[in-house]
C-alpha cells in the first residue's frame, strides 16, 4: 500500500508539472537525455532498478509471483498425470497470454494513431506510462482485469507477472528518445527472459509442479482479496 501511495503521488506530481512547467518533460525530447538534470531523470532511474532487480535473483523483496523464474525458487511437487498437466498449462495459459499481447498492440496502435493525429504529444504518452505505472499495483492489490482473462488462481501464479514493465513503457515507442529507448529495450530484456524461462522451464511457473506457489506455501502478502479466498477454500476442502 505504501508503494501503491509513492506511485499515486508520483502520478500526481507528473499532472501538476503538466499544468505549472511542461520544461520538466523536455527531457523526453531526442538528444535531450543528458542535456540537463530533471525530475525524469529521477523515475528513470527508480524504474531501471526495478528491471534489475527481476533479472537478478537475489532475496531482495520481490513478490514470488515475480521470482518464480529462478531455479531456487522452485520446490518440486508431484501430482497425478503431472507431465500431461503440465503441458496443458502451459498450452492454455500460452495461449490466453498470447490474447492479451493482441488486445494489448491494438491499445498501443489506437495510442500511436492519435500521436501521429497530434491528439497525444510525448508529454501524454509519458503520463500514459505512469498512469500504467499505478494501475500495477491496483491490479495486484485490488482487481485485476488479466486474471479474468488468464484464469489464474492469483497474481503468486501469474502467467504474465513480469509484463509489467514491457505494458508500462510501450506507449513511449512513438517519442523515440534515448529516455524512452533504454526503458524500453530494458523492459525487452525483461520480458525475453521471462519467456525464455517458460519455455525452458515451465514447471516452475504452475502450482502442481512447483508448491511454493501453492497458498499453504506462498509467503506473499498481495492480492489480499483473492488469497483470502482460496485460503478458505482449501482450508474446508481439507
Amino acid at each position: 500500500m505504501m508503494r501503491l501511495a509513492g506511485r499515486i503521488i508520483i502520478w500526481a506530481l507528473g499532472v501538476y508539472f503538466c499544468v505549472t512547467d511542461q520544461s520538466v518533460f523536455s527531457v523526453l525530447e531526442k538528444g535531450a537525455f543528458a542535456l540537463e538534470f530533471s525530475p525524469l531523470h529521477l523515475l528513470w532511474g527508480v524504474w531501471m532498478a526495478d528491471m534489475l532487480g527481476q533479472l537478478i535473483p537475489a532475496k531482495r523483496n520481490l513478490a514470488l509471483g515475480s521470482k518464480k523464474l529462478f531455479r531456487q525458487y522452485f520446490v518440486p511437487g508431484k501430482i497425478k498425470d503431472g507431465a500431461a498437466a503440465l503441458k496443458n498449462y502451459v498450452l492454455t495459459t500460452s495461449r490466453m497470454a498470447g490474447n492479451i499481447l493482441l488486445i494489448w498492440a491494438g491499445l498501443i496502435v489506437l495510442i500511436g494513431i492519435l500521436w501521429h493525429a497530434g491528439i497525444l504529444n510525448n508529454t501524454a504518452l509519458f503520463m500514459i506510462s505512469v498512469t500504467f505505472y499505478v494501475c500495477d499495483l491496483i491490479c495486484v492489490l485490488f482487481w485485476c482485469p488479466f486474471r479474468l482473462l488468464l484464469k489464474n488462481r492469483c497474481c503468486t501464479t501469474c502467467r504474465i507477472f513480469n509484463w509489467d514493465h514491457l505494458m508500462m513503457f510501450t506507449p513511449m515507442i512513438y517519442v523515440g528518445s534515448l529516455y524512452s529507448v533504454s526503458l524500453l529495450a530494458m523492459s525487452l530484456v525483461v520480458w525475453l527472459t521471462w519467456e525464455t524461462a517458460v519455455l525452458f522451464h515451465p514447471e516452475r511457473f504452475w502450482w502442481g509442479s512447483n508448491v511454493a506457489l501453492k497458498c499453504d506455501n506462498c509467503t506473499d502478502k498481495l492480492c489480499t482479496q483473492y488469497c483470502q479466498k482460496l485460503q478458505k477454500k482449501e482450508g474446508k476442502e481439507k
